[in-house]
């Protein structure tokens, strides 16, 4: 029911953002815009072609394709009716680099970010994603980065922007009264109005005053956030104490009607060596960070494992305080193991947490046995479990599945770094869209998706122009929040008084004893068989509690009274002539009753009548850090999954719904033995493959006797400096003779010109250090250079755990621009200290740590 959503102006609002978005209208067929290459306008160092090296490219339309080498720009203009959200895209060939080309897209004179083109030999669609677009003319610009590509034509249309309808079904069907009314709130707001949110200080800080961000916006705007955010960092087995996290969490939501969310900032012990399980240890030798312990986050999973046990005591720690919550009615928006992929990659090497430390495949162990332990071990059901994802290339294989998550958050801090406007000093108040629309595809829509810590806020005219559909906002707390080089007041107040923000004054009554009786149905669940001879209507009866029905709906589709169901008294029959449309899989029927929650029948559609899908053999090479699988086709099959055990190990699944016959491994570590299997499926079941044992071997990461770590001081693209803030750390237990060390930076020189090199700071001393440049006999993708840094005798040596700093510059000596986007060593994002497996380092002339290009 839609009863309780803001106030009665919010149905106005609705119909205006309805109204003033630009959506697909009906019956196109044809594009808003479309225009040829070679009737864009384009810069000198560009060129029309049909040909490359004498090789023509067929199937191009107009005169020919622009051929972009390594530099410069296609700009063309386009008039829009109404200012919103558009799709862009280009028709292209890329052959150059099987890794992609990255390009650059800038609007207006504001840069959207850079794109990576993917290896094509045939003339193929790219999409740059939902772009904002203002009524009237606008200019779009497309930059080489990489560059090497040939572009036929681009295209702009209307944004066919997901419905943001989701199901109010929880993955834990055991859920308790306030945690399902509470999703049926949040499924219920979601995309027609924000929440707003704001985190607390946690472990008595503020000197003490936890109320000191939600009276400053009080003060500020008259309203408070109806979202809290809590942490439970404080509950833990070394250093804990108890600082009233819980009992505010049962104010917040009994006494003052809110809504908690709370994430979990686990530490573990940084020498978890010398730990013994149950020790107290001082929060000065606890951490989060990956970099500063040597807990084995690998074996975290494996029982019987110090890490195992350890972590068990935490969850047990933290199960206590959940438990308290859910006796006193108080559901949670959980959000644990929080930012795991940090700076993307999937072996953990952007990992900012040491939950992720041992890269994708652990991580979601370790979700799942969080999962498993809370609800079923300690019986929680007060839970709303939210996944933190990202939106790099690489992010889906993080994402724990949609059987243990409910809700899917993004973290977003752009006002200081990452982002693309070239402004500094001011908010960022960008709604985000592409990003959040990225994250709507990552579940198909099937999840909410909410900004689940945030610097500076969204604009209320961004999130309402484009649609950008957050189910809430969390400003994290201090400087964050009220410093005004992260939050505009003003920005703030007009979203707080706003009807598309929902404040604490404006939540329901959101306790299972609310006055209104609810209507219920029997049975919850029913299953419905395609085959012929097994079809039948599903009959459900309604316990109406002084309600009528309404209507039953499919989503946002409404199903025909008397044609897809018909009502006599309290019973509804679902006709099978429905269900039989529906496709395989889960169908979801709500049924709207005139008051109260309305409940769920979930469907589950099979078809007895297909056949088990045939046998199939699978083979199998394994090269450098991957490995590459190949089967035969499975007859009825529709779909494959990829599993894997390491040794005697489970399997765990790699890739699933496959259509192709071949999968390669990246993932792979080399000199470990793995096992593959491959698994046929189709709606009647599941057919596995032979297994095939495959070990990979080759030049990788060996942590040897140290590791490197590094960020870029300058992330510009284009700059006249490369500048690496390098560390190496002693991970092994005798001393390390630097004078023994090498350590190289691979980068490309774009233009073959001198170049010097300055050390700005270093630990062991910048005169005790060498350093030579070193053309690569055989270039490699985003490498054709490296910078070799090395130590002399007088620079000493490294005890066990101890690190050496070094500040470094490269630079031309006619100062023109390096272009470093694209560099094999160089870092975009981040600006402090991360493992770095793309600088390679040596001692006595023997890799030691990284992946050489």
């Amino acid at each position: 029911m839609k009863n309780w959503l803001k106030k009665a102006s919010a149905l106005l609002l609705a119909i205006s953002l309805l109204f003033g978005m630009v959506t697909v209208p009906a019956n196109a067929e044809t594009a808003l815009f479309t225009i040829e290459g070679e009737n864009a306008q384009l810069s000198s160092d560009l060129q029309v072609a049909t040909s490359i090296y004498g090789t023509p490219k067929p199937g191009y339309t107009g005169s020919g394709f622009v051929w972009m080498q390594n530099s410069g720009t296609i700009t063309f203009t386009v008039t829009v009716p109404a200012t919103g959200m558009y799709a862009i895209s280009t028709r292209y060939m890329q052959e150059l680099s099987t890794d992609g080309r990255m390009q650059n897209l800038t609007i207006n004179g504001v840069n959207k970010g850079s794109f990576m083109l993917p290896y094509a030999t045939a003339w193929s669609t790219f999409n740059f994603g939902f772009q904002k677009l203002n009524q009237g003319t606008n200019t779009i610009q497309l930059k080489a980065g990489w560059g090497f590509a040939y572009f036929d034509s681009f295209t702009v249309d209307y944004a066919d922007l997901d419905p943001l309808v989701v199901q109010p079904v929880l993955t834990d069907a055991q859920s308790t009264s306030e945690t399902q009314l509470l999703m049926n709130y949040l499924t219920q707001v979601y995309g027609n109005h924000i929440i707003s949110g704001q985190q607390e200080i946690y472990g008595g800080g503020n000197d003490g005053n936890s109320e000191l961000e939600f009276d400053w916006i009080h003060n500020l705007t008259g309203k408070y956030p109806a979202i809290r955010g809590f942490d439970f960092m404080n509950y833990n087995p070394l250093y804990g104490w108890e600082d009233g996290t819980t009992n505010r969490m049962i104010d917040w939501v009994n006494n003052r009607g809110g809504i908690a969310t709370a994430s979990w900032h686990i530490t573990v012990p940084k020498n978890f060596t010398a730990y013994q399980l149950g020790q107290a240890v001082d929060w000065k030798d606890a951490t989060y960070k990956p970099t500063d312990t040597n807990f084995n986050t690998a074996n975290a999973v494996v029982p019987g494992t110090k890490e195992y046990q350890y972590v068990q005591l935490a969850i047990g720690d933290l199960a206590e305080q959940l438990q308290i919550l859910q006796n006193n009615g108080v559901p949670v928006l959980f959000r644990p193991f929080h930012e795991a992929e940090g700076n993307g990659g999937l072996n953990g090497e952007g990992a900012w947490f040491w939950w992720a430390k041992a890269g994708a495949e652990v991580y979601k162990q370790l979700w799942d046995m969080l999962y498993t332990e809370l609800t079923e071990t300690y019986g929680l059901h007060n839970l709303i479990w939210t996944y933190n994802s990202y939106v790099y290339s690489t992010s889906p294989a993080w994402y724990p599945g949609n059987d243990k998550v409910d809700m899917v958050g993004y973290d977003k801090y752009n006002t200081v770094y990452n982002r693309y406007d070239g402004l500094s000093g001011v908010p960022n108040e960008d709604a985000i869209t592409s990003t959040f629309y990225q994250l709507v595809d990552l579940t198909n829509g099937t999840k909410l998706v909410a900004m689940t810590e945030n610097d500076t806020v969204p604009s209320l005219q961004n999130l309402t122009e484009e649609k950008s559909g957050w189910l809430y906002f969390l400003p994290w707390y201090g400087e964050h929040l009220m410093s005004s080089a992260f939050n505009f007041p003003a920005t703030l107040t007009t979203l707080y008084q706003s009807d598309y923000v929902i404040t604490l004054d404006e939540l329901p009554n959101l306790k299972v004893n609310n006055p209104t009786q609810n209507a219920s149905i029997t049975p919850k669940s029913a299953s419905f068989d395609k085959k012929t001879a097994n079809q039948s209507d599903i009959t459900v009866t309604m316990t109406l509690n002084g309600n009528t029905l309404s209507g039953i709906k499919n989503g946002s589709t409404s199903l025909v009274s008397g044609t897809d169901y018909t009502v006599s008294g309290t019973t509804v029959n679902i006709k099978k002539s429905y269900l039989t449309a529906q496709a395989l899989g889960t169908t979801n029927l709500t049924f709207d009753f005139s008051a109260g929650i309305d409940p769920l029948l979930a469907v589950s559609i099979v078809d007895t009548t297909v056949n088990l899908p045939g046998a199939l053999t699978v083979s199998g090479t394994a090269g450098n850090a991957q490995t590459t699988l190949t089967w035969t086709a499975s007859t009825s099959a529709t779909s494959y999954k990829i599993e894997r055990a390491a040794g005697s190990g489970a399997y765990t699944a790699l890739a699933s719904s496959l259509t192709g016959l071949t999968y390669t491994d990246t993932t792979a570590v080399n000199g470990t033995v793995y096992n593959y299997r491959v698994v046929a499926s189709n709606s009647a079941g599941s057919t596995t493959s032979n297994v095939v044992t495959l070990t990979p071997a080759g030049t990788t990461t060996s942590t040897g006797s140290f590791k490197i770590q590094m960020y870029s001081g300058n992330t510009t693209a284009s700059s006249n400096t490369i500048a690496p803030r390098i560390k190496i750390v002693n991970t092994g237990t005798s001393t390390l003779d630097l004078s023994k060390v090498k350590l190289r930076y691979y980068y490309t020189i774009d233009a073959n010109k001198p170049q010097a090199f300055w050390y700005d700071w270093a630990s062991a001393g910048s005169s005790n250090l060498t350093g030579a440049f070193v053309a690569m006999t055989t270039p490699k993708t985003g490498a054709d250079t490296y910078f070799e840094i090395g130590f002399t005798n007088a620079s000493g040596s490294l005890a066990p755990g101890a690190s050496s700093e070094i500040q470094l510059r490269i630079a031309r000596t006619d100062w023109t621009n390096y272009t470093q986007t694209g560099d094999y060593s160089f870092s975009p994002t981040g600006s402090s200290y991360v493992d770095w497996t793309k600088m390679s380092g040596y001692a006595n002339n023997t890799l030691q740590w990284g992946i050489e290009p």
